[in-house]
């Protein structure tokens, strides 16, 4: 161990970190407000049938990996943050927008049929009644998803999205284990905050 380098990977750290939680955060803000609507959109009555359809995009963009996804978005957005964002929130979508449907199919029927009998709308039924029975199948879709991005963002490096990635990729080019280490153990440890 070379503690002038883990010195050196430590001074960058606290950069690196900032440009990876803010990196997060808006991919998983926009993952959220596309999802959880998505999500309550497709569990009404008239636009079921569409679920299967949209859920199978959602699946395909999922089954992509992390750097194939990183890879697409290059060439079409460029370098730097905004494709590394993009690709973040396209692996961000699918646990939010499947943990939702589930919420609100999970919801007693019953429950919903009492709340109608008191006079309240389907808006309001919705609003009251099932977003917060499904609140805790909805927040572990959420928290997969921050996890997911948490990790996929270290590979937003490689097209010059910056990040905790910058000194994993340091490490690998340089041969140098403490910046491996150093970005490693900083990423996993955030994605266990997340």
């Amino acid at each position: 161990m070379n503690w002038i380098r883990i010195a050196d990977a430590l001074s960058r750290t606290p950069h690196a970190l900032m440009i990876h939680i803010i990196m997060v955060l808006i991919a998983l803000t926009v993952a959220i407000c596309i999802s959880l609507p998505l999500g309550v959109f497709l569990t009404r009555p008239r636009y079921r049938k569409c679920g299967v359809i949209v859920m199978n995009i959602l699946n395909i963009a999922q089954s992509f990996p992390g750097m194939a996804v990183v890879a697409l978005a290059m060439p079409i957005l460029g370098l730097g943050l905004k494709p590394a964002i993009t690709a973040l929130i396209i692996q961000g979508l699918l646990p939010i927008a499947r943990n939702t449907i589930a919420g609100l199919y999970g919801v007693n029927p019953d429950i919903k049929e009492a709340a109608q009998g008191m006079g309240m709308s389907e808006k309001k039924v919705l609003k009251e009644v099932e977003l917060p029975l499904a609140m805790p199948v909805i927040l572990t879709g959420i928290r997969t998803s921050a996890v997911y991005v948490v990790s996929m963002g270290t590979l937003a490096a490689y097209i010059g999205g910056g990040g905790l990635g910058d000194l994993i990729v340091t490490g690998l080019n340089m041969f140098w284990a403490e910046f491996l280490i150093v970005g490693a153990s900083m990423g996993a440890l955030l994605a266990i905050l997340f």
